[in-house]
C-alpha cells in the first residue's frame, strides 16, 4: 500500500461524527410522545402546587382521627385533599417527567441519570404508599357511621390512628430523601450536559439538596421544605418548557442522546 493510500485512509477515518443524521433524527421522534407528555406533567404539578397550599391554608388538617371522620362525613373530597390527594397525583405525574428526564439526558450521563431516575421513581412509589389513609379513613369514616356500639367505634378510630401513624412514618421519610437525591442527581447532569440551561441545573441541584431533609423531621424539616419551593417551582418551569420544545421538534440543533446544543431564551436567564 502507497503512502498516499494510507493518507487518504486515515483522511476518510478521522472525519466529523454526524449525529443529526436520519438515525438521530429517528430518534428524536421516537421520543417525542414521552417528552410532551413530561412537559405537560412537570408543568402541571406547577399548578398544583398553589392549590395544595389554598387547601392547607383555608382547612387546615384535622388534629384527632375523629376529627378526620367528620370531615368524611361532612365533605369527602375536603377530607381526601387534608390527607394529600393531591400528593398522590404529583407523584405520579413527577414519575412521567423523571422517565422524560431519562430519556432526554441518558446520552449525557447514563449511569448517573439512571440511578436519578430510579431513586425518583422508588421515591414517588414510597410517597403514594405513605398516603394509604387517604381512601382507607374514608371507609373507616363510612363504618364508623353504622358502628353500633362503643368497642366498635373505638378500634376504628384506633384503625385511623395507626393509618396517621404510617402517614408520616418511614415509607414518607425514605420517599422524601430518595426524591430529594433524585433531584440532585439528574440537576448535575443537566450542569454537565447542554441539553439544559445552567440555570435549571442549579435551581434543581438547591430544590434537591434542600429535599435531603424530610419535612416531618422537626423545625429544620419544615422550614426547608418551604425553602426548596421556589427553587423547586422554577425547576419544573423550566424542565417542563425545554421538554415541550424537545417533544415539538422546535429545536433542531438538540437531540434526544444529549449531543446537541441550546442557545434558547434559558442561556440568558
Amino acid at each position: 500500500m502507497s503512502a498516499r493510500t494510507v493518507i487518504e485512509v486515515k483522511a476518510v477515518d478521522a472525519g466529523p461524527p454526524r449525529p443529526y443524521g436520519p438515525r438521530a433524527e429517528e430518534q428524536r421522534s421516537g421520543w417525542s410522545g414521552l417528552y410532551r407528555v413530561a412537559g405537560v406533567a412537570a408543568l402541571a404539578v406547577v399548578a398544583l402546587i398553589p392549590i395544595q397550599a389554598t387547601v392547607y391554608i383555608l382547612w387546615p388538617p384535622p388534629a384527632t382521627v375523629r376529627d378526620y371522620f367528620s370531615i368524611f362525613q361532612s365533605n369527602v373530597l375536603l377530607g381526601m385533599l387534608d390527607l394529600d390527594l393531591l400528593l398522590i397525583v404529583d407523584q405520579l405525574l413527577i414519575m412521567a417527567v423523571l422517565l422524560g428526564l431519562y430519556a432526554a439526558l441518558r446520552r449525557t450521563d447514563e449511569s448517573v441519570t439512571l440511578i436519578g431516575t430510579a431513586a425518583g421513581l422508588v421515591g414517588a412509589v414510597l410517597f403514594i404508599v405513605s398516603r394509604e389513609a387517604t381512601f382507607s379513613m374514608l371507609s373507616l369514616s363510612q363504618q364508623y357511621v353504622v358502628a353500633t356500639s362503643e368497642p366498635e367505634r373505638a378500634a376504628l378510630v384506633a384503625a385511623g390512628q395507626t393509618m396517621l401513624t404510617v402517614y408520616n412514618g418511614t415509607s414518607f421519610s425514605l420517599g422524601y430523601f430518595l426524591s430529594g437525591v433524585a433531584m440532585l442527581l439528574v440537576s448535575t447532569v443537566m450542569l454537565r450536559g447542554k441539553l439544559f440551561s445552567r440555570t435549571t441545573g442549579i435551581a434543581g441541584v438547591v430544590a434537591g439538596v434542600t429535599g435531603l431533609v424530610p419535612a416531618n423531621m422537626g423545625i429544620l424539616g419544615f422550614v426547608l421544605s418551604f425553602i426548596s419551593l421556589l427553587p423547586l417551582v422554577v425547576w419544573l418551569i423550566l424542565v417542563g418548557r425545554r421538554l415541550l420544545q424537545l417533544g415539538s421538534g422546535a429545536d433542531r440543533q438538540a437531540s434526544a442522546d444529549g449531543f446537541g446544543g441550546w442557545q434558547g431564551l434559558e442561556d440568558g436567564l
